[in-house]
């Protein structure tokens, strides 16, 4: 009959630590705010086709860390297509 070995898992590596997803991420790319940039258009209730950009399928607004859009244009974005969608243009 073979033995077991109770003290050898202190020696072995667990699972988690050999994947890659839990090892921090040396290359962290920040992404400007193209909302922002230099030639940007205007945020405005009245410009449908750029806030059609940041709505989803179902009529929600996209989240900034999804569209990448800074807090304050963020902020200007969302009311804007509230007002859009109270004179019924969205």
């Amino acid at each position: 009959m073979a033995k077991r070995q109770s003290g050898n898992k202190k020696n072995k590596q667990s699972n988690f630590s050999k994947l890659s997803i839990f090892q921090p991420n040396k290359y962290k790319f920040k992404r400007s705010c193209p909302l922002s940039a230099k030639g940007a258009p205007k945020i405005d209730y009245k410009n449908i086709k750029l806030l059609k950009k940041y709505v989803s399928e179902n009529g929600k607004i996209l989240p900034s860390r999804i569209t990448n859009v800074s807090q304050k244009k963020q902020r200007e974005l969302s009311l804007s297509i509230k007002r859009a969608r109270n004179l019924a243009l969205l």
